[in-house]
């Protein structure tokens, strides 16, 4: 699909991520546009194609308009919310609700990881991981045996994994909720998702977690502490939950090394021992 050519200027800056800036049209309320930095050509098109596939499935997310692209860079319009606040940012203006919010939120990733899905229109997550475990340049030939002996041994399933699930990418807009950056979206074992939940609380560094969601570490460890009750049930055994939740945490290096180039030694730590 080709890309259609845009004005940029017809758009004002509304914030910056990881892959790209995000901008509201300037006389249509209800478009915004997520624009892709330069050289990510491939990462924009298929996110764009994903994107459309989860709306289609019924997953609460912005709705995707059209592949566009101003002469340098690409991107993808969506439908605007109007009102939306992410929640990490409401928990960084309120850290005194950081409990409130994490069972609501462990409402939309229950609701998430209960969502059947047609496996023919996404991939596997064990395949994904698999596949960026044999791309990955600082694991050694035994290390990769070993984490790839463990990824196949995982559960198998065929309900929704958000694939970058963290409490920047889930909105509020009023009464209702919606999951964003899909990119990595897939199918299989929830854990593969829940890892990252704790990966951005507890692993992550007080600097990033200040610059990225807006609160400070120990906030952020409040928000996982109430989620991980919330989301697995009061009765479950929660400290055999955590143990494992803490190993896909560690494999979610895989990902983060995909972006930054470069070894993750707080999360690799949660491998030792356990896989290599």
């Amino acid at each position: 699909m080709k890309p259609q050519l845009i004005d940029l200027s017809d758009y004002i800056q509304s914030g910056e991520g990881a892959n790209g800036v995000s901008y509201n049209h300037r006389s249509d309320p209800e478009v915004m546009l997520k624009m892709y930095f330069p050289g990510k050509v491939q990462q924009p098109v298929d996110e764009f194609h994903v994107a459309r596939k989860v709306f289609h499935a019924g997953i609460p997310t912005p709705e995707p308009g059209d592949l566009v692209t101003d002469g340098e860079r690409v991107g993808i319009r969506f439908r605007r919310l109007t009102g939306k606040v992410s929640f990490a940012r409401a928990i960084g203006d309120n850290p005194a609700a950081a409990a409130d919010y994490a069972v609501d939120f462990a409402r939309m990733c229950r609701q998430l990881h209960a969502t059947h899905v047609n496996t023919s229109d996404f991939e596997n997550v064990k395949h994904r991981y698999l596949r960026l475990l044999k791309d990955n340049p600082f694991f050694t030939d035994l290390q990769k045996e070993k984490i790839a002996a463990f990824i196949r041994q995982a559960p198998d399933a065929d309900t929704a994994i958000h694939g970058d699930l963290q409490f920047g990418n889930a909105l509020i807009v009023g009464d209702k909720r919606y999951f964003i950056d899909l990119g990595d979206f897939c199918y299989g074992y929830p854990m593969f998702d829940l890892g990252m939940v704790y990966a951005t609380t507890y692993v992550s560094e007080e600097a990033f977690i200040q610059e990225a969601f807006h609160m400070d570490k120990a906030t952020a460890k409040r928000f996982f502490d109430a989620f991980l009750p919330a989301y697995f049930g009061e009765d479950a055994d929660l400290d055999a939950k955590l143990r494992e939740l803490k190993i896909y945490a560690g494999l979610k290096t895989l990902i983060v090394e995909r972006d930054t180039r470069r070894p993750m030694p707080e999360f690799r730590a949660l491998l030792e021992g356990v896989i290599y």
